[in-house]
């Protein structure tokens, strides 16, 4: 029989795009420690020695851009003169203006609508510890291990990528890893046969047996499978804010909304709303109602309640999906501002999810668990 397999890829911080998010929202993370209530909408584009920040913000903060730029690159590991892309010598332009009152008048905290209409989907299930699916959570945790090793290795630089196949069986349950792909930005003087032995024996074979998996056992391994990966990060390709969505939610394995995360203030439900989803699937899965789960929010802009809420447990719930929808809306407030308080979301947290990931980190807000103890009282199960 051919095999089912499920693929799913992430990038380290240092990709372009990553890059783009991380700046964004360092200037979002600054904006929110000065003054909690900023309106941010903040988008970059990076390229060869170049940087654009643009957007719209609202805020009392007072906001030196440039220098949370370049401290943002600088912490990603772009430090090498003359590469194309560095902290100290890139050009940054900005060109930032307030936002529209037309959308203010119907989100601003007395009307309490939300930023924009779209809707946002959150997804949890059983195969991993932070109940994330497999194959994302396996390339999250390669793309991070890389960016651990890039700090502690000279040879190394920050622009990486990785790729995780899972085998699935006809009831959807875990076989085995079938392919892993890794690429790492890397010094001219590393040397191949070294750089591919360096990440099979330091990256690969540590994070798959932390999941519970040999290397032995995966039958594809491809590291750096073109070769030299010398010229990269934004002196490679341009980078722009919000490009890699899949990446940060579930690898495709659950559904994604219209809208990207980085350098949005939490009024903007794009990202609040994903926040709630993930937090409000999670505790379902974590209470024992279902094996997997995916929430989907829908709103209106301006209009505080959201105009949908949709449970999906895929048919491995302990009760009907109709009763964890009602379930949801009797215990959680889904309004932009009960989203807000919830999840205490006026807090300069951004910038680390940027870098590691929005999803399946413990000291996130929203992937705590409080939730669930409720929730399994109330189903009664």
């Amino acid at each position: 029989m051919e095999k089912r397999l499920f693929t799913s890829e992430c990038v380290t911080n240092g990709h372009p795009d990553k890059v783009a998010d991380s700046i964004s929202d360092a200037i979002l993370d600054e904006c929110l420690r000065q003054d909690p209530n900023s309106r941010v909408a903040c988008e970059t584009t990076v390229t060869t020695n170049f940087c654009l920040i643009c957007g719209e913000i609202t805020t009392k903060a007072v906001v030196d851009y440039p220098a949370i730029a370049r401290e943002a690159i600088r912490k990603i590991g772009y430090t090498y003169p003359g590469t194309g892309f560095d902290a100290d010598s890139v050009e940054i332009l900005c060109r930032v203006h307030t936002q529209s009152a037309d959308i203010a008048l119907g989100t601003n905290d007395e009307v309490g609508g939300a930023g924009d209409q779209g809707m946002m989907f959150g997804g949890a299930c059983t195969p991993t510890p932070e109940l994330m699916p497999l194959p994302v959570a396996l390339a999250r945790a390669l793309s991070n291990r890389l960016t651990e090793c890039v700090h502690s290795n000279d040879l190394l630089r920050p622009d990486g990528k990785t790729q995780v196949s899972v085998e699935y069986d006809e009831d959807n349950n875990v076989v085995g890893i079938d392919t892993v792909v890794v690429s790492i930005m890397h010094s001219a003087d590393f040397e191949m046969s070294e750089l591919r032995k360096y990440v099979r024996e330091g990256v690969i074979a540590p994070v798959l047996a932390k999941y519970g998996f040999d290397i032995a056992n995966v039958p594809n391994i491809h590291i750096n499978p073109t070769g030299n990966f010398v010229i990269g990060g934004p002196d490679g390709d341009t980078g722009l804010t919000g490009r890699k969505i899949i990446v940060d939610t579930y690898g495709g394995y659950f559904s994604h909304g219209g809208g990207a995360f980085s350098g949005k203030d939490p009024t903007k439900v794009d990202r609040s709303g994903a926040y709630m989803a993930r937090y409000m699937a999670k505790n379902l899965v974590a209470a024992g109602l279902a094996e997997q789960v995916q929430v989907q929010i829908a709103y209106a802009i301006g209009v505080a309640e959201p105009v949908s809420v949709r449970v999906d447990s895929f048919g491995t719930g302990k009760i009907a999906d109709e009763q964890m929808t009602a379930l949801l809306r009797k215990t959680c407030d889904l309004t932009p501002a009960g989203i807000i308080r919830r999840l205490n979301l006026r807090q300069p947290i951004y910038a680390p999810t940027a870098e590691f990931g929005h999803f399946g980190v413990a000291d996130r807000p929203w992937e705590q668990l409080d939730l669930a103890p409720v929730l399994k009282e109330l189903a009664n199960i």
